[in-house]
């Protein structure tokens, strides 16, 4: 698949300006290289504006650096990765374990290479202005909505899930420019949760995505979305392989909200243990 991205540069090679042959020729020597990079630092190495930068990846039909990076980086690295992961029906419990379990690091250190810094940031600012955070998610996405649910209740911040398609949808049109909307898809095109996050933004709420792919149009909705990379084998789904990048996205806006948030946690907290305290005989 690199070579579909390193093709399409290279059909573009004579119509580039002399600034965009640059950034193509730092891509074409070495694909893996700009997948550690911000915008920032590819502009400073190349001695070009970000803008260049950003315009170059327009016209190779990505929305933004992001999205070419994220693209690169499954063309990239995923062959490799299926090579190592491959699982046969002779492999014994323990190596199994083992595969599954390099599969999983991978996924986590991928997310980690293509989350960008600026849409970290804007994340956490959404996270900490909002008065009510609603996590949606359908199918498999909704066990990760309420793991977030059950995460950031002891945040101090008001917050909501509902397994219920339906139920969120309700909830969805009681938003307002007060409330942030967390949305997890894995594909970015499940009819029910686009239909969902369609209604949160009609109705004003700021929205965050979690999703696998840049150009789905739950990704193309949100104000900000967070991109996980995972790889799909024989006996896993990709949208299965995503979860654990998407859980640790969760965690990590968690801990940065509980940081913002340092006295309403410690607060919600006690109220949680004294709770429970309670219903111990």
């Amino acid at each position: 698949m690199t070579q579909n991205t390193i093709k399409k540069i290279s059909s573009l090679y004579p119509r580039l300006s002399e600034k965009e042959k640059k950034i193509a020729d730092y891509i074409q020597e070495d694909p893996s290289h700009i997948i550690n990079k911000t915008i920032n630092e590819v502009s400073a190495d190349l001695n070009i504006a970000d803008a260049t930068v950003f315009r170059f990846c327009k016209r190779l039909g990505f929305k933004g650096y992001q999205a070419m990076k994220i693209a690169l980086a499954s063309e990239v690295i995923t062959p490799i990765q299926q090579f190592h992961e491959e699982i046969s029906e002779s492999d014994d419990e323990k190596t199994i374990f083992q595969k599954i379990f390099k599969s999983n690091i991978r996924t986590l250190e991928n997310t980690m290479h293509i989350l960008d810094e600026g849409s970290i940031k804007r994340a956490v600012m959404l996270m900490n202005k909002a008065k009510h955070i609603y996590f949606y998610g359908t199918g498999g996405s909704a066990v990760i909505a309420m793991d977030a649910y059950h995460k950031f209740v002891r945040t101090g911040v008001k917050c909501f899930a509902f397994v219920d398609s339906h139920f969120q949808l309700m909830s969805a049109s009681q938003l307002s420019t007060d409330d942030l909307a967390v949305v997890i898809s894995h594909s970015g095109r499940n009819r029910d949760t686009l239909q969902i996050s369609k209604t949160a933004k009609e109705h004003g709420a700021s929205m965050i995505a979690i999703t696998g792919f840049p150009k789905s149009p739950i990704g193309q909705l949100a104000d900000v979305a967070l991109y996980t990379s995972s790889e799909e084998t024989e006996y896993r789904s990709e949208a299965l392989s995503s979860r654990i990048g998407q859980l640790s996205i969760i965690d990590a806006l968690y801990v940065n909200t509980m940081v913002k948030h340092k006295d309403d946690a410690n607060h919600a907290l006690e109220k949680m243990r004294h709770a429970i305290s309670q219903t111990r005989i």
